[in-house]
């Protein structure tokens, strides 16, 4: 019972935040619901809880989701996948992920900086200026592949292509519904998903419901810079949490 109390707490606190952003509830939670259940619990557990969540929103949200940049995310996403696939299967991935990893702490402090100056984040250019942009979903979805944490690349996307914070949140929480419905399909098909898994995910199912109920609350009441130094504050402790976990 201390080990649902104990993940319970953390599923409070990181699908609060992901009920406000959008995202960052699974990669926040895993370092310390998997050091109390165990890696293979955790991972499916929270994948459970976090399309869940998802789900929840993106249905709730359905008129705020921005079709066009949620096909656009997921099909570069999915092109990238195979690629990030085939690396964790042929390649040492120790020293990618620690790239990854400072990767996000630079770009999430260098956006902090941005922000402290009270600078905006610029619009997504149009045309050719947004191959840069295209490309940052193609490296997220490999990076999907190999870490199955491709979402801060999309965040980094999302922040100029997503600029009302209800379309960013339920755009990618349609994403997130999209691909934890692939992995989850995977779990069935493997016949992963036992008695014990069902029966916790269970158990840490309200702790999800109070989060969302107070995550929905800070959501509707900050306005866009609190909200962009949530987002760039989360993708900060992505990258330390990545960092910490290997």
């Amino acid at each position: 019972m201390s080990a649902i109390l104990i993940s319970g707490v953390v599923v409070f606190i990181t699908h609060a935040l992901e009920a406000i952003t959008g995202f960052g509830c699974a990669v926040l939670a895993m370092p310390f619901v998997s050091s109390v259940l165990g890696i293979k619990m955790a991972v499916q557990v929270i994948t459970i809880l976090a399309w869940l969540l998802a789900l929840y929103l993106a249905i709730k949200y359905w008129r705020a989701i921005n079709w066009r940049q949620y096909w656009t995310i997921t099909a570069l996403m999915v092109a990238g996948l195979p690629f990030g696939m085939y690396l964790f299967r042929s390649q040492e991935t120790g020293i990618l992920s620690v790239i990854l990893a400072l990767f996000i702490i630079v770009a999430s402090v260098t956006q902090l900086f941005r922000l402290a100056q009270d600078r905006k984040e610029a619009a997504l250019p149009g045309g050719w200026r947004t191959l840069p942009y295209s490309l940052l979903l193609l490296v997220g979805g490999v990076v999907h592949g190999l870490f199955s944490t491709g979402g801060p690349m999309v965040v980094l996307y999302a922040t100029r292509a997503l600029q009302d914070k209800g379309q960013f949140r339920s755009t990618l929480c349609l994403l997130w519904v999209t691909l934890n419905t692939l992995i989850i399909t995977g779990y069935i098909a493997e016949g992963s998903l036992t008695a014990p898994v069902l029966k916790t995910t269970g158990l840490l199912i309200p702790f999800v419901v109070v989060g969302v109920f107070f995550g929905e609350k800070i959501h509707d009441k900050i306005d866009r810079r609190k909200f962009s130094l949530v987002i760039f504050s989360m993708l900060l402790l992505t990258g330390v949490f990545m960092l910490i976990k290997r």
